[in-house]
């Protein structure tokens, strides 16, 4: 007995599909964006117009094309296109596949492998693929939104070529909506300013934007509607951002270095955007007082208290009050003065700890509490510094081997402008000791 969900091809091509998929471009031509890679003078064109494709892997966003360029990549080249999913695909799924691709070499049809989320491969899986990259079994077209160089084996991308592509801007997705409303034969039911956020909510994801179009030309409305109510019927689109990908580290990155370069706007831009995507609050306080102890350091001491102490706040008042503790934060540092003085001068002394082994202490700043370590010299010659002179002994606290090293310079702002007068000091005075003696 026939399966109860066999159906044939007149039937499937009568059933209702989605208007992303009646959109889809039938040539690479057709395709919107994307023109670093699909131009004249493009990678892909130069594969193309050559007859030499070569394995892939695209990298970007959701809903920028990776898969129908690489169906149309197939059809262009002559070759039987294959698509597969990392997340649904075992091994063994994987010995069909290249069995089939290997029966269709010896038939004389080549095999462009689509493989969607190739990152969820593990090592032993990318690995698997290697062989019949090699011997021209198949065309490996791979697709991730994660970074390659993070998520790939280096084997992979040394046979492939990464290729990155790009959120469609707005002019790409005006673009989209009127071929949607072109093939609908209507226009879209919006007034300009409403129209403009549908393309703000589609976020440079042209399937998202389609899917949105999609649903509003099936409201039945007399008038155009306005934001207002455009936003009554539909649920803003949650914005970007993976907790463990590529989106969480580069907005991470942006707010961090628009703490470092002082400014407060564009740190409290990307900390709502951080806090929309639906980050720990928690996790973005530890940040912040990172950013403390790392970027501004001794040029303002207070400034890792206020982050310890916002952090606090936070932890009392929750969400979503507790937020506006870690922004006030987030102000206080990105103006206040910067010196990554001492960072640098603790990981110049950790590089010549690791490099220096294991040299003992001078002997006269040992302790000797007892009578054989005495014997032994620990502990003589040293000078009390409160029973000297200012103070400040200017003895040598180095390894007797080791010349002096100087770790330590502050910047000439904020409180280090005063601990470089105070490192001045006891330089001028450790050089009248040593003339002294």
């Amino acid at each position: 007995m026939a399966d109860l969900f066999d159906i044939s091809a007149d039937e499937a091509a009568a059933l209702p599909r989605p208007l992303a998929d009646r959109l889809r471009p039938q040539s690479l031509a057709e395709v919107i964006g994307q023109r670093a890679i699909l131009g004249e003078e493009g990678p892909l064109s130069v594969m193309l117009s050559s007859g030499s494709l070569s394995s892939i892997v695209f990298w970007g966003p959701p809903g920028v094309g990776k898969t129908t360029i690489a169906r149309l990549l197939a059809q262009e080249s002559d070759l039987h296109f294959e698509q597969i999913s990392a997340i649904f695909t075992g091994v063994p799924d994987l010995r069909k596949v290249f069995d089939a691709a290997k029966l269709r070499r010896r038939q004389g049809q080549g095999t462009l492998l689509f493989v969607d989320e190739i990152h969820r491969f593990n090592k032993s899986q990318q690995d698997g693929f290697l062989p019949h990259m090699e011997d021209g079994t198949i065309v490996l077209v791979g697709a991730t939104t994660e970074n390659p160089s993070f998520e790939l084996n280096a084997a992979i991308l040394s046979r492939a070529q990464v290729m990155v592509l790009t959120r469609l801007d707005v002019e790409e997705l005006q673009h989209l909506v009127q071929r949607a409303e072109a093939l609908m034969d209507k226009e879209l039911p919006l007034d300009s300013e409403a129209r403009a956020q549908v393309l703000e909510m589609a976020d440079g994801d042209g399937r998202a934007l389609l899917n949105l179009v999609e649903q509003i030309m099936a409201w039945n409305v007399d008038a155009p509607l306005s934001t207002q109510t455009l936003g009554q019927r539909l649920q803003r689109r949650a914005a970007q951002y993976d907790k463990s990908g590529e989106a969480h580290y580069n907005l991470i990155s942006a707010l961090h270095k628009s703490v470092r370069g002082s400014d407060p706007d564009a740190s409290l831009y990307w900390f709502a955007r951080i806090l929309e995507g639906g980050e720990d609050p928690r996790y973005l306080a530890r940040r912040i007082t990172r950013m403390a102890v790392e970027d501004i350091g001794l040029a303002d001491p207070q400034a890792q208290a206020v982050c310890l102490q916002s952090w606090e706040t936070y932890e009392r008042l929750g969400s979503p009050e507790g937020e506006l503790a870690l922004a006030q934060a987030l102000v206080y540092l990105a103006l206040a003065p910067k010196s990554n003085a001492t960072y640098m001068a603790y990981k110049a002394a950790r590089s010549k700890a690791r490099s220096g082994g294991s040299v003992p202490p001078p002997k006269h700043i040992l302790n000797a509490p007892t009578q054989m370590m005495k014997d032994q010299g620990y502990g003589a010659g040293y000078d009390y510094d409160h029973d000297v002179e200012d103070g400040f002994s200017g003895q040598n606290y180095f390894p007797d081997d080791m010349d002096r090293e100087s770790f330590y310079t502050p910047v000439e702002r904020g409180f280090e402008r005063d601990l470089a007068k105070r490192l001045a000091y006891f330089e001028r005075l450790r050089a009248k000791r040593q003339t002294d003696t």
